[in-house]
C-alpha cells in the first residue's frame, strides 16, 4: 500500500497515480471506449461523487455579462455601468496577431487535437511526476474556455467563484466532459472567439475588446504584433504580469509569447526580433465605470435611472431578477434626459450654489403631458468623497429612488393643491374669507374618515401685521397668506385635497400618504421631494392632465453578438381635475410671478407661472413654476435640516434671511431660461379673475395695492418690500417694505404636525 507522506498530502507517485487516472480517462474518451463509473476513483465533482456519466449533458453557458451605455435623450452617452467591462466582439473584429498569440502560448496544438490534448497530458504527467507536484497543466484551450462558463455562472459570489476554479480531480473531470460537448457542437473558431471574449485580462478588462481599449485605447481589430503578445501573457496571471504596475515583468513575458509564436511558425524569427526590441507602448485608459463618469454632471439622473431599473416589476418579477439582469448588462439604454435642459440646470446651480456653503440646492425639470424627466441636477457633487462636499443622495427624488429619508418640507408650494381641491369642489375663483393676521386653528376639521380636533388650541400667523383680510383667492395666492388657506381648508375639509394630492401624485418622501392634519394639508410641513413637485405642478401646465415621471425611452440588450427590445415603464396620463380648474390655477400662479412672492423668478418672454415657500426656521426655500410646455422645482436647504437660512451666504451672496424668492426663484428662472431656449412659447388659456376692489379701496396705502395701472397687482408694499424695499407705482413703499429682510414665520407648530425631516408648519411665502 502507497505510504502518505507525513504532512498528510498524497506522495508524489500516487499524485502521479491520480493524474495518470485522468489522463487514461481522457485517452479512454478520446478513443470512444465506453466507462464504467469512475465514482471508486474518488473523484468528486462540483462537491459530490457522480460518474462520469452522471454529470449533465449540457453544458449551462450563461450570457456574458457586458457593459451598459446610459444615453441622453439625444443619443449621447451619459455613463457606462458594469459588474464587468466586457464588449463582445465576433473574431473577424480581433486583430489575427490576437488570435495566434493566445493559441500559441496558452494551447499550441489547438487546431490539431481534439477536446483533449492526450500529448499534452502526457508530457505534463511526467514533468509532474518528476517534480513531486502538480506544476504543469495539461489544460486545452477548450477546457480553460469551460472553466471560464463556470467562473462567470459564478458571478460575484465568492463561494461560488471558489468552487468553479478549485483544483480537483472533479472539476477536472467536468471540464473533460464539457469540452468535448463544446468541441462537437462550436468548433475550433467558435471556441477561440468565445475564450477571447470571456477571459479576464486584470485591470477591470473581460475579453480582448475592453483589454485592447484599457491598455491600448484602441480596438481588438488593430493590435499590432507586440500589443496581442503582451495581452495573451496576461491570461496566465493578469495580477504578475500587469503593465500598469510592473513594466518589466509585463515586457518579459511579452517576449516569452513572441518567442514562441516564431517557435510554432506564427511569425518569422525576424518578426519576433523586431517585435521583441518594441517598447511596450501603453496608452492605459483608466475604468470609467458607474454614475460617478456621467458627464453634465448627469450622475443623480443617473443612479436615479439605475433605480428605476433595480424596482419596477417590468424588468423583473422579483429585485433579485432585475438585479441579475442589470448585472448581466449588456443595455443600451436611451433616457428623457435633454443635454440643453441638463446644462442649463447645473449652470444656474453653479451660478448661484456653491459646492461648499453650507446648504445645497436640487432641480428637476420635467415635460407636462408626457412624463417625462428632462433635467436632474443638484449643487452637491455625485459622489463618496465628503471632503469634496460630494454626496450620492439625490435630494431629487424619493427615497427608494436614492434621495433623503423623508424628502423636504415644502412651505407654501402647496398651497396651489389646496386651490385645486377647493376649485373642483365649487368654490369660485374669487373666494374670499376674512384671513385675520393671526388666529387659532379651527376647532375641528372635517377628514376623509374622522375630523381632526384643535385640542391643544393651536394658532397660526400670517407674516406681517399688515395682512389683515378679507382676501380673495387670487390676492391671498399672490400674497401667500396662511390664515386664507387654513380658512379654505376649515370650509371644504381635508378630504378633497388628500383625492387632488392622490390624483396629482404627490406622497411624501419615504413613500407614505400626506397625513390628514391642516398644516401638511394647507402649509407644506410634510416632507417632499422635487420630482414629486415638479410632477405634480406640470398637470396645471397640461391642463389637469397628471402624467407619472419616466426616465426610460428605450432599452436594448445585447446578448452575445444578437440584441433585443426590453419593454420599459410608460408614463400613466390621467385626468387630475377639469381643465376649468387648471386654468384657473394657471391664471392664479400666474399672478404670483407678475407681482407676487415669485417676481425674481418670472420669464419675460413666455407664459409662466409658479408658486414660493419657505418653511418655518428658514430651513427649507421652494419655488414650484412652469411653462405650458415645461415644469421645474427648485429646493434649497440643508439636508440634515440643521442649517437656518439666516445671515448666511449662499453662492458667495449674502442673505439676512432666505426665502423661496430669493435664491430658488433665480435658480429656476436662469434653468428654464436655458433650457427653453430656441424652443416654441405657448400660451396659456387664462381665466378672467375680477379683483377684490372693495377690500384695495379698505386698506389703501397699508399694503401698496392701490396702483393705478394694476390695481392689486402692484409690487410696492409688503411684496415689493421683499425684492427691494417696495417700488409699488401708487402705493409707496407700503407699511411692509423691509428692504432685503422678511418677518419669520410666528404661528404656533401643533405637535404631531411635523412629518419627516421638517421642523415647523411650512411657512408663508
Amino acid at each position: 500500500m502507497p505510504k502518505k507522506r507525513s504532512g498528510g498530502g498524497l506522495s508524489p507517485a500516487q499524485q502521479a497515480a491520480k493524474f495518470l487516472g485522468v489522463s487514461v480517462l481522457a485517452g479512454a474518451v478520446m478513443a470512444g471506449i465506453a466507462l464504467p463509473a469512475v465514482g471508486a476513483l474518488g473523484l468528486a465533482a462540483k462537491g459530490s461523487v457522480e460518474s462520469f456519466d452522471e454529470l449533465p449533458a449540457n453544458l449551462k453557458t450563461p450570457p456574458l455579462s457586458q457593459r451598459t451605455t446610459i444615453l441622453d435623450a439625444d443619443g449621447g452617452q451619459i455613463a457606462t455601468v458594469y459588474s464587468r467591462d466586457r464588449t463582445v466582439v465576433g473574431l473577424k473584429d480581433i486583430s489575427p496577431y490576437m488570435q495566434k498569440a493566445i493559441v500559441a502560448i496558452e494551447d499550441s496544438r489547438f487546431y490539431e487535437h481534439g477536446a483533449i490534448d492526450l500529448k499534452g497530458v502526457l508530457r505534463a504527467l511526467n514533468k509532474n511526476a518528476r517534480s513531486g507536484e502538480v506544476s504543469e497543466g495539461a489544460s486545452t484551450l477548450t477546457q480553460q474556455y469551460v472553466k471560464n462558463v463556470f467562473v462567470e455562472e459564478a458571478g460575484d459570489d465568492p463561494t461560488k467563484v471558489a468552487q468553479a476554479t478549485q483544483q480537483t480531480i472533479g472539476r477536472k473531470i467536468a471540464e473533460l466532459k464539457y469540452a468535448i460537448q463544446v468541441e462537437e457542437e462550436l468548433g475550433k473558431k467558435k471556441i477561440l472567439e468565445n475564450y477571447l471574449n470571456i477571459t479576464f485580462f486584470g485591470q477591470q478588462a473581460y475579453g480582448v475588446e475592453a483589454a485592447s481599449q484599457r491598455y491600448f485605447s484602441k480596438h481588438a481589430k488593430d493590435l499590432s504584433l507586440q500589443e496581442a503578445a503582451l495581452l495573451a501573457g496576461l491570461v496566465q496571471s493578469p495580477s504578475r504580469y500587469d503593465p500598469v504596475n510592473d513594466e518589466a515583468e509585463a515586457k518579459k513575458r511579452r517576449n516569452v509569447v513572441i518567442q514562441r509564436m516564431a517557435q510554432v511558425g506564427a511569425v518569422s524569427q525576424a518578426e519576433a526580433a523586431e517585435a521583441a526590441k518594441a517598447p511596450l507602448g501603453l496608452k492605459v485608459s483608466r475604468p470609467k465605470n458607474g454614475c460617478i463618469t456621467a458627464v453634465d454632471d448627469a450622475g443623480f439622473f443617473c443612479d436615479y435611472v439605475r433605480n428605476v431599473f433595480l424596482n419596477d416589476p417590468v424588468f423583473g418579477k422579483t429585485k433579485e431578477d432585475r438585479a441579475r439582469v442589470w448585472n448581466q448588462g449588456g443595455l443600451t439604454i436611451r433616457t428623457t434626459l435633454d443635454p440643453q435642459a441638463q446644462g442649463s440646470v447645473q449652470q444656474s446651480l453653479k451660478d448661484h450654489v456653491n459646492t461648499s456653503d453650507k446648504v445645497a440646492a436640487a432641480t428637476t425639470l420635467v415635460e407636462p403631458g408626457t412624463g417625462k424627466i428632462v433635467a436632474m441636477g443638484q449643487s452637491k457633487p455625485y459622489g463618496t468623497n465628503a471632503k469634496q462636499h460630494e454626496t450620492v443622495i439625490n435630494y431629487s427624488v424619493d427615497l427608494a429612488m436614492g434621495g433623503s429619508n423623508f424628502g423636504f418640507p415644502t412651505g407654501s408650494t402647496f398651497k396651489p393643491f389646496v386651490a385645486a381641491a377647493a376649485l373642483e369642489e365649487g368654490r369660485p375663483p374669487t373666494q374670499s374669507y376674512s384671513a385675520p393676521f393671526e388666529m387659532p386653528y379651527p376647532a375641528t376639521v372635517r377628514g376623509c374618515k374622522k375630523p381632526w380636533v384643535n385640542d391643544k388650541s393651536y394658532k397660526l400667523e400670517n407674516e406681517n401685521e399688515s395682512e389683515v383680510g378679507p382676501y380673495a383667492l387670487k390676492d391671498a395666492m399672490a400674497k401667500s397668506v396662511n390664515t386664507y388657506f387654513v380658512q379654505m381648508i376649515e370650509d371644504i375639509g381635508m378630504c378633497p385635497v388628500v383625492t387632488m394630492t392622490d390624483k396629482l401624485g404627490v406622497v411624501q418622501g419615504n413613500g407614505e400618504k400626506i397625513p390628514e392634519v391642516p398644516s401638511s394639508m394647507t402649509l407644506g410641513s410634510t416632507g417632499l421631494s422635487p420630482l414629486t413637485m415638479a410632477s405634480a405642478y406640470a398637470a396645471f401646465a397640461s391642463r389637469g392632465m397628471y402624467c407619472t415621471p419616466v426616465a426610460i425611452e428605450s432599452i436594448t440588450q445585447k446578448i452575445g453578438n444578437e440584441q433585443k427590445s426590453l419593454e420599459v415603464p410608460k408614463s400613466t396620463c390621467s385626468r387630475a381635475m377639469s381643465e376649468k380648474t387648471a386654468d384657473t390655477v394657471n391664471s392664479l400662479l400666474q399672478g404670483v410671478v407678475d407681482s407676487g412672492t415669485g417676481q425674481a423668478a418670472g420669464l419675460s418672454d413666455r407664459d409662466n407661472a409658479g408658486k414660493t415657500g419657505t418653511t418655518d426656521e428658514r430651513k427649507n426655500a421652494w419655488f414650484v413654476g412652469y411653462t405650458p410646455n415645461m415644469s421645474g422645482a427648485v429646493w434649497v436647504g440643508s439636508a440634515s435640516q440643521e442649517v437656518e437660512m439666516k445671515n448666511i451666504t449662499i453662492g458667495g451672496q449674502y442673505h439676512a434671511l432666505v426665502f423661496g424668492g430669493a435664491v430658488p426663484g433665480p435658480i429656476w428662472k436662469d434653468a428654464m431660461t436655458g433650457a427653453l431656449s430656441g424652443k416654441e412659447s405657448p400660451s396659456f388659456n387664462l381665466v378672467d379673475i375680477p379683483d377684490a376692489q372693495d377690500r384695495d379701496e379698505d386698506k389703501g396705502d397699508n399694503d401698496g395695492n392701490d396702483d393705478g395701472n394694476n390695481g392689486d397687482n402692484g409690487d410696492g408694499g409688503f411684496i415689493g418690500g421683499l425684492i427691494s424695499g417696495g417700488n409699488g407705482n401708487g402705493g409707496g413703499n407700503g407699511s411692509g417694505g423691509t428692504g432685503d429682510t422678511e418677518p419669520d414665520p410666528t404661528f404656533s407648530t401643533p405637535e404631531g404636525f411635523i412629518r419627516g425631516a421638517g421642523t415647523g408648519p411650512g411657512g408663508r411665502d
